[in-house]
């Protein structure tokens, strides 16, 4: 954990022990009281966190705010519904980029199960996404939707971005950088790629397909790869 992060409700109270926080901040960190940590609010402020007391309560601690860290960058996902340990990945990875939403839909050549597991019926999917914000020295976390159907994950997408479609099969050009800072919608499909109907609603919402090149990737790290190239460029 590069930051330890806290929500909002966690401020006043000691944290527990057994807490996987407690534990980094004790046994890794190796603070005792008195000591400073790097913390945060999530979506919210950066600062520092001082232990005031260890003890079979929990770890008492005081939190002071020192800066509200940038906006997220004005990227989002749109993400046929992956296995569960897929998305387990790409929720931490992609919050530790920086992307302002991950728009999950059920696909018509996917597996509809996937959306039905307890990484979302539980929370857990949240869990990732303070992870990756963790790592990534950050406070922001992306916002995370569902939709039944292709069709309606677009339909709440923001307008005026520009739009690309990864794909294996059908993209005739190679995904170029859009540029630091800049909105983009970037799609990827699942595991047995976009179906017809889905490639020529994408076209008709004014995607354009692009591949990665010719290797095949796993979603996890063409998702890594695709964001990296958008954000790139002076």
């Amino acid at each position: 954990m590069n930051l330890i992060l806290f929500e909002p409700g966690e401020i006043a109270s000691p944290l527990p022990r057994a807490d996987s926080r407690a534990v980094h901040i004790e046994r890794v960190l190796k603070r005792a009281p008195g000591d400073l940590f790097d913390a945060g609010i999530v979506n919210g402020t950066r600062g520092k966190g001082r232990v005031v007391s260890i003890g079979s309560g929990g770890i008492s601690f005081a939190y002071e705010a020192a800066a509200v860290p940038p906006p997220l960058d004005p990227i989002d996902l749109l993400l046929a519904m992956p296995r569960p340990q897929t998305a387990r990945k790409i929720l931490g990875e992609a919050t530790a980029l920086g992307v302002a939403s991950i728009r999950f839909f059920i696909s018509e050549k996917g597996e509809r199960s996937y959306a039905g597991s307890t990484l979302w019926a539980s929370g857990e999917w949240r869990r990732h996404l303070v992870e990756g914000a963790a790592q990534a020295f950050d406070t922001r976390i992306p916002e995370v939707a569902h939709s039944p159907s292709l069709s309606q994950a677009i339909e709440g997408l923001p307008l005026g971005a520009p739009r690309i479609a990864l794909d294996n099969y059908e993209a005739t050009r190679r995904m170029t950088p859009i540029g630091p800072g800049l909105p983009a919608v970037l799609g990827f499909g699942p595991e047995r790629g976009w179906s017809a109907e889905e490639r020529a609603l994408l076209r008709r919402t004014g995607f354009e397909l692009a591949h990665l090149g010719t290797r095949v990737l796993r979603t996890e790290t063409a998702v890594v790869a695709a964001v990296a190239i958008a954000k790139a460029g002076a």
